[in-house]
Formats: structure tokens, C-alpha cells, sequence
């Protein structure tokens, strides 16, 4: 059936004399459909139309589950595409389209099954972007019917409209904000070369006139990342219309048809949602789907960047084997690391400007470097050498005449026969772990008479035993003085007090 106004433009068309194929013509409609409103005056028009409204619908099966939703959500005005995402979660395949199910919505409320609260909403028109120029980026709350509070990460691409969403059942950090986005990174598979924020405290400190003072962490993050950044007033839709959007989006589209105990729930659900809606519907704006957008937005991103920021996560690692001098090699360069390291595989991260070392098998981290510029470089740090200017037998001498007692000698003696492949590093950990100016010497003679006694002579045992004595001696000065001070407390002299004594006639005449 043909709307009034179609209805009106054949009828005034015909008043004038067009034939039913000229009329079909102008106005784009089959032959039949003008044949049949052609001859119909207004009374027979009415009469289908209100014929019309009484005949059973597509969606009737779906009547129920549509007012339960309204009514769950205090008959609030929904968007229809909401309702739709819904029911097609709920029943997979319906038999109409979001048209249909919008005209089955209008029927409900003309036919007074449904009430509607009206909610209303005010959306701002932002300027378009080029490709891969700018992303907006903006948070939200959210409380499930269930109690469950949400915290909303969310990001639209300027020129595609592409849009990335995460959840968190705390509020955000600015360690939170920086990984949020290193993922949305991934996800988008690129860095804008924009980011468009509010003034939230977790990336900027203050703001004067243009001066913008960003959170330490989140400096270093846009630096490393080379973001520019553009920062606006809050709910500025002008400036990022856009992502304020997003947030209303998410908010009225999907969190008001769903409910949420748990947090993996409302975020694998949300991941769906994205996909299947967000990101897979023609956006109204640019008439075009995000997903197949953003193919062509991709090209025009910024590669992503290794950060700091994520250093620990296994899967950005790469394996190096270090050669026999400990060295590994990196971007024509060769790295030190600790000797014990030598000919043996070792995990590293890079950023542009540093690079970290690890323990492949307990994920230690070992070493760090300053990235050089300059290849053919070997970039070295006195605490990962073993002293290879130093022959032997001149550190040995050096370690043995670090103190004076006999204890120190004899101790050394036995370390250099038990250990002699390894009397190098013997040695360099002894220069570092023993400084003469911080090392007590009674805790020390007493340290070394234990090790002695129970025949333990690496340099490490030594250091952890002086550790142990130097903390347990700590403690007990701590008691004797602790003990000292309350002896003084309650030993101390005190003039006696003289109490004033009462008759007993004095409360007697009181309680009478």
C-alpha cells in the first residue's frame, strides 16, 4: 500500500490530465500499483488504509518480547535498531527488515498496545576528515539492570566512522587508558595521526590558554607513538561530535536491551554487537559500512610502533642468540648482556628508542639498552662486562685485599679452588656486592665464619648469609632499644599525689 502522499501525487497528476503510463513514469511506481490507486477516491482509500492496520503482521509473533523490552525499560523510546540488534540475538532470522519492524512499532502505539515515554535527544553534525587524519576518544559509565557498573572505552575513526569499544568494571587509569588504546591500535591495524580527547585527568594535567600539560606517562605514550593531539573542552560536540555519538550509541543501543552480571559476559557480547552492528551496518552519516571503510582509510594509518608500554606481554617478543663474548645483535648493532647469558638464547623488545633484554625461560628481565643510531656500534654497560681488561690474576688480588682480617683471606682462598672456570665472575660479584665504606665488618666476620663452617664459598651465598645477620642484628638493636625505652617510661619517679577525701554525710545528703 502506498503512502497518502504518493496516494495524493496520482490523484493530482490524473486531475491534470497524465495518462496512468506517464503517471507510472514520473513517479517511478509500477503500472499495476498506479492502475489500482488510479480510479480510488478517498473513501475507498481510508477504508484500505484503516483495513490495513487490523490485517495480521510479520512481527505479531514477536509482539510479546516487543513490549517486554519497552516495558523493562519504562517505555522509553528506543532505536528501532536496538530493538532489531535484539530480537535477531535472541530468534537468529526475522521475517522482516528494521523498516518493517519501525512501520510493526508505529502500528503498536497507533493501536494503543504500546505507550511511549518520550526521551528526548540532541546529536550534532561534526566536519568529515581525511583518511587516517583523526580519531575521537571519550569514556562513559554504565549500570546493568543486574547492579553490574561499567566502565566504557570507546573510539571512532573521523573519515570511517570505525569503531572500537572496550569494558572495565573499575574506573580507568592513565596505564589503562594506554593499553585500551594499544589494543585498539591492533584492532584497527594502524595509529591516526590525530587524537582528539577531552580535558580528563587521566592524560592532561592542566590547561592554560593552550597550554597543554599531559600526565608524565601519557606524554611519553603520544611521543613514542608520534600522536599529535587535539584537546577540547568536555561534551564539546564541535570539536568531537563524533565519539560523543558512539557513547549515546552504545549506551541506547546496546546496553538498553541487555542485561550483565559479569564483566567477560558484557565484553564478549559487546566484541559481537561491534562486528555484527557498530561496525557492520550502514553508518546514516557517510552511507557507507565501517568495515568496509576502514579497508580503505587503513593505507592512510601510521605504522604501529612498539611501546613501553606493553614490553612484558610475551607475544611482541622477539629470540636472539648471544655469541660467545655475550653480545646479541639488533638493527646492525651488538648489545651487551650479562656473561652468564653467552651462547645461550635470550628474548628482547624494542622501541624506538630502547631496547629490553629477558630470560627466555622465566621472563626476567636482564638487561636494557639506549637504541644507537649509528650501526656497527657495540653498546656496552660496565655492570654486564666481565672486566676482560683485567687479567685474573690481577682481580683475584683485588678481591683479596678488599679487607684486612684473616677471615676475608681464608674465605677467598677457598672461593678461588672451588670455583676456578668461574673465578671472573667470582670476582665481579664480589667487587659489587661487597663496598668496603657499606659493609660492617663484625657482620661480615660473622658471615664469613658461617659460610666456613658450613663450607659454602661462592661470593652470592656470602652476600645473602651478611643479608640474613644484618637484618636479624637490626632487629635486635631495635628490641634492646624498644626495651630500654619503656624500662626508662616506668622506672621514672613521680611526686605522690595528695586526694582529697570526702564524709560520707556529703553523698549521703547528695542521693536524698
Amino acid at each position: 500500500m502506498v503512502k497518502k502522499h504518493m496516494f495524493q501525487n496520482i490523484q493530482k497528476l490524473k486531475k491534470q490530465g497524465a495518462t496512468k503510463s506517464k503517471i507510472s513514469k514520473d513517479l517511478g511506481l509500477d503500472m499495476k500499483t498506479v492502475a489500482k490507486y488510479y480510479s480510488m477516491n478517498d473513501e475507498e482509500y481510508f477504508a484500505m488504509k484503516n483495513e490495513s492496520m487490523h490485517r495480521s503482521k510479520v512481527f505479531d509473533l514477536y509482539i510479546n518480547e516487543i513490549l517486554s523490552v519497552y516495558e523493562s525499560n519504562d517505555n522509553h523510546r528506543l532505536n528501532i535498531a536496538a530493538v532489531y540488534d535484539y530480537l535477531e540475538e535472541k530468534f537468529a532470522d526475522l521475517p522482516g527488515s528494521e523498516k518493517t519492524l519501525r512501520n510493526f512499532i508505529n502500528y503498536l502505539v497507533i493501536t494503543n498496545q504500546l505507550t511511549i515515554t518520550e526521551k528526548i535527544r540532541s546529536y550534532s553534525s561534526v566536519p568529515d576528515m581525511p583518511p587516517g587524519k583523526q580519531m575521537q576518544l571519550d569514556f562513559g559509565e554504565c549500570k546493568c539492570k543486574s547492579g553490574l557498573k561499567l566502565y566504557i572505552f570507546a573510539t571512532v575513526l573521523s573519515c570511517s566512522r570505525f569503531k572500537y569499544v572496550a569494558l572495565q568494571n573499575r574506573p580507568f587509569t592513565t596505564h589503562d587508558v594506554i593499553h585500551h588504546l594499544l589494543n585498539n591500535f591492533d584492532y584497527i591495524g594502524g595509529v591516526p595521526h590525530e587524537l582528539v580527547i577531552d580535558q580528563d585527568k587521566l592524560m592532561v594535567v592542566s590547561e592554560n590558554k593552550g597550554d597543554i600539560i599531559y600526565t608524565k606517562d601519557f606524554r611519553y605514550f603520544i611521543e613514542e607513538m608520534n600522536l599529535s593531539m587535539y584537546v577540547c573542552r568536555k561534551a564539546d560536540p564541535e570539536s568531537k561530535g563524533k565519539i560523543e555519538n558512539l557513547i549515546k550509541y552504545i549506551k541506547y543501543n546496546f546496553f538498553e536491551t541487555r542485561d550483565f552480571g559479569i564483566l567477560p559476559d558484557a565484553q564478549e557480547s559487546l566484541s559481537r554487537w561491534l562486528m555484527r552492528r557498530a561496525n557492520g551496518k550502514v553508518c546514516q552519516a557517510t552511507k557507507k559500512i565501517p568495515a568496509v571503510a576502514i579497508e580503505g582509510e587503513r593505507p592512510c594509518l601510521q605504522d604501529i610502533r612498539n611501546s613501553i608500554f606493553r614490553k612484558n606481554l610475551m607475544t611482541h617478543r622477539d629470540t636472539r642468540l648471544a655469541n660467545d663474548k655475550s653480545l646479541i645483535s639488533f638493527k646492525a648493532n651488538q648489545y651487551q648482556i650479562p656473561a652468564e647469558y653467552k651462547k645461550r638464547d635470550v628474548d628482547i623488545y624494542a622501541t624506538e628508542e630502547k631496547l629490553f633484554i629477558f630470560d627466555s625461560y622465566s621472563g626476567r628481565d636482564i638487561a636494557e639498552h639506549e637504541v644507537s643510531q649509528i650501526p656497527g656500534k657495540i653498546v656496552s654497560d660496565p655492570k654486564y662486562k666481565r672486566m676482560t681488561e683485567i687479567s685474573a690474576k690481577e682481580l683475584k688480588a683485588t678481591v683479596k685485599n678488599m679487607f684486612s682480617f684473616s677471615l676475608w683471606e681464608e674465605f677467598t682462598i677457598k672461593n678461588f679452588k672451588t670455583f676456578p672456570r668461574y673465578v671472573r665472575d667470582q670476582c665481579i660479584e664480589a667487587l659489587d656486592k661487597f663496598d668496603s665504606k657499606k659493609i660492617s665488618e663484625d657482620v661480615l666476620n660473622k658471615s664469613l665464619s658461617y659460610c666456613m663452617e658450613n663450607e659454602t664459598y661462592s661470593f652470592a651465598n656470602l652476600n645473602d648469609t651478611y643479608q640474613h645477620f644484618k637484618y636479624d642484628m637490626g632487629s635486635t638493636q631495635a628490641n634492646d632499644v624498644r626495651k630500654e625505652s619503656i624500662e626508662t617510661l616506668t622506672s621514672t619517679h613521680h611526686d605522690s599525689v595528695q586526694v582529697k577525701e570526702r564524709d560520707l554525710d556529703t553523698y549521703t545528703s547528695i542521693i536524698n
